[in-house]
């Protein structure tokens, strides 16, 4: 049997063990020690299975038992560099994209979580390292891009920086489903409607429903949004508040009272060929 042909063999049973436990959650199988004789596979045999499933059946997988959940918590093991070698293109993992993500399971979960190239303006599209959106250069008209994965509960925390010029608009927040990603002229288009809360980083103004909520951050003289510098944007759906960080320094909550639906991050810009980079980082850490 050639090498193919056994890790399609072993992928199937792998899953389909995954699914009988999910099944059979009621019954203890999972609960216990171990699967049956799944269970008690040793380690190398069950990485070498688990290098040749996706990021949702290893998920699915490290709930079939204390076993196999053991063996995928090491986030930097041969499985997991396996699926990311899979998964991100070779420009990502090389470069500093995703310097700030210390193991390959958080990469893929930012992989996961990053702009999509389906649900933007036409006038855009994500680049093939998977993380970087390019505006093309489209006259009288501002263009945006949601996250592929939306949040209604739970903290979570994400990067985004310009590698262009910001042109007379570049805005970052949240948005829901409902809110536009395209529209004529060149205007703060996240924040201009009741659907989405956005922070113009290029006069520092908060934008919701159209109207400007003030200066921020709330200092005097606050510095202007250079080029390359990242911003994290910290989302907290249980307090219902969208906060930023730049550098290592708080800036403070934006906006507060967000509603109770399913936020995705968001990002619109005027100028064109500017490209601006999106990552997810997981829950935020506190202090």
């Amino acid at each position: 049997m050639s090498a193919a042909a056994a890790g399609g063999a072993s992928s199937s049973c792998c899953t389909a063990a995954a699914s009988s436990s999910s099944s059979a959650g009621s019954s203890g199988v999972a609960a216990g020690g171990g699967a049956g004789v799944a269970g008690r596979l040793p380690a190398r045999v069950l990485e070498h299975v688990f290098s040749y499933l996706d990021l949702n059946n290893l998920m699915r997988c490290s709930l079939v038992c204390w076993h196999w959940n053991h063996c995928l918590s090491d986030e930097n093991s041969e499985v997991w560099r396996c699926l990311c070698a899979r998964s991100l293109s070779e420009e990502a993992l090389r470069s500093d994209i995703l310097c700030n993500l210390p193991t390959y399971k958080g990469k893929l979960k930012s992989y996961q979580h990053a702009l999509s190239s389906h649900d933007c303006s036409r006038n855009v599209y994500v680049k093939k390292n998977g993380f970087t959106l390019h505006r093309n250069p489209i006259a009288q008209s501002t263009d945006g891009a949601r996250g592929k994965i939306g949040f209604s509960e739970g903290r979570h925390a994400w990067e985004i920086w310009w590698e262009g010029p910001l042109g007379t608009v570049a805005v970052i927040g949240v948005a829901t489903k409902r809110a536009a990603m395209q529209c004529q002229g060149y205007v703060a288009l996240l924040g201009s409607d009741d659907q989405s809360w956005g922070w113009n980083l290029v006069d520092n103004n908060l934008l919701h429903n159209g109207e400007v909520n003030g200066n921020f951050p709330q200092c005097n003289n606050a510095p202007k949004y250079q080029i390359g510098e990242r911003i994290r944007v910290i989302l907290d759906m249980d307090d219902n508040t969208l906060a930023f960080e730049r550098g290592f320094e708080f800036l403070g909550v934006a906006f507060r009272g967000l509603p109770k639906a399913c936020l995705f991050p968001a990002v619109s810009a005027v100028y064109g060929n500017t490209e601006v980079t999106m990552v997810y980082l997981g829950k935020p850490l506190d202090g």
